[in-house]
């Protein structure tokens, strides 16, 4: 029913992982990061450029648009290795993840020549405008409408939850083309949206902790030109759908907190109690068996499939583990000990304890998971 049997051997990317140790090893040593302070999520262009510079952004791709055709299992150690270091992915996670290999495959040959080179290369950051004001998890209750006009189209609408549109340099925005009266799904289109362009204002959401990482977009006649457009106008809802195997799929779906799982094990030390062996003895083997489904999802797709139902299960049961976390590490660890590891430990956990209730929303409600994951087993 789902295809995690024979993950790919990993073990032949071993050149790859010693590669992108080093380099998170001299960030480390330079300062320019501390693991148990960030995430990936956290936005650092300074570092998505050393990160560039050393090829380890858009690898996958051909070179002729600045990759290394690189395997997506060689890119899965890159990312893994990322996230277990708790490095400051931010600024090029998304264009890297979903919105590179969108343009790699759907996008026209200028939007191909002119941003992808600048992806590679760490230079440009991207955003998902997709959720909208009133929707809720429903995707495709889009009303941001996009019009034809001469040389492209108009858009006018809202968009929520955008993550870092303060700061990145482009969105790829999902919008309804098709006429009024027309199907759900039917008429849905992607563009790629300039955020420096007349026509978008941004306006900050902060959360419960004063962060701005969220943002409400509005567009207001804003200009899109036609060969901004991803894939065919109409073909919206299908690349929207095949795109969310890869935000659901990765490790990122299940190590957020990993920085705090390792925090935990110093601070416990080599003598754990019976109750903090029995503990994170358990999160380390969901750890391992959660790294188990991805590296299949990885290996489905480096075989060209579109494993959504999969993805949508990882992503399920993987921000769930990072979720628990935090309520398991409060109850076994003082986060007041005074030690070097306590205070590492209490830094990771004042930090992953605020940004925990985001990990079951991003890339999906879990309700909304569950009802993809019951029809793919023929449930509803």
């Amino acid at each position: 029913m789902f295809e995690f049997n024979q993950p790919p051997d990993l073990s032949v990317c071993e050149p790859t992982r010693q590669r992108v140790r080093a380099f998170l090893a001299a960030e480390v040593e330079r300062g320019s990061f501390k693991p148990w302070e960030v995430t990936w999520t956290t936005f650092d262009r300074g570092f998505s450029r050393r990160a560039g510079t050393a090829g380890l952004i858009g690898m996958t791709w051909p070179r002729a648009y600045g990759g290394q055709d690189a395997t997506a299992l060689e890119r899965y150690v890159v990312v893994e290795e990322m996230l277990a270091a708790g490095a400051p992915c931010g600024a090029h996670w998304i264009a890297d993840r979903q919105s590179g290999p969108q343009i790699l495959r759907h996008g026209s040959e200028r939007a191909k020549q002119d941003i992808l080179p600048r992806i590679a290369r760490g230079e440009c950051a991207f955003g998902i405008g997709m959720s909208e004001p009133d929707s809720g998890s429903d995707l495709a209750a889009v009303r941001t409408r996009a019009t034809r006009v001469e040389g492209g189209w108009r858009i006018n609408g809202t968009k929520v939850w955008t993550t870092n549109a303060h700061q990145v340099d482009y969105l790829i925005t999902l919008v309804r083309t098709a006429e009024p009266g027309a199907g759900k799904h039917e008429g849905l289109t992607q563009m790629i949206t300039a955020t420096g362009q007349p026509g978008i204002t941004v306006r900050p959401i902060r959360d419960l902790s004063g962060h701005h990482e969220f943002n409400e977009v509005h567009f207001e006649d804003y200009f899109v030109p036609d060969d901004m457009l991803i894939g065919e106008p109409g073909s919206g809802w299908r690349m929207v759908t095949a795109e969310l195997a890869y935000e659901r799929s990765g490790p990122d779906r299940f190590l957020s907190a990993w920085q705090l799982l390792a925090a935990l094990v110093d601070a416990v030390g080599h003598e754990p109690d019976a109750q903090q062996a029995v503990q994170i003895g358990r999160l380390v083997a969901h750890a391992a068996t959660l790294r188990r489904m991805s590296t299949g999802i990885a290996g489905l797709l480096e075989r060209g499939a579109n494993p959504q139902v999969e993805a949508a299960l990882v992503k399920h049961v993987g921000t769930g583990f990072e979720r628990e976390i935090p309520e398991i590490a409060r109850l076994l660890v003082d986060a007041g000990q005074q030690s070097e590891a306590g205070q590492r430990f209490a830094d990771a956990l004042r930090h992953v304890t605020l940004a925990a209730p985001s990990f079951t929303l991003r890339g999906g409600t879990r309700e909304i998971l569950r009802g993809v994951i019951a029809r793919g087993m023929g449930l509803r």
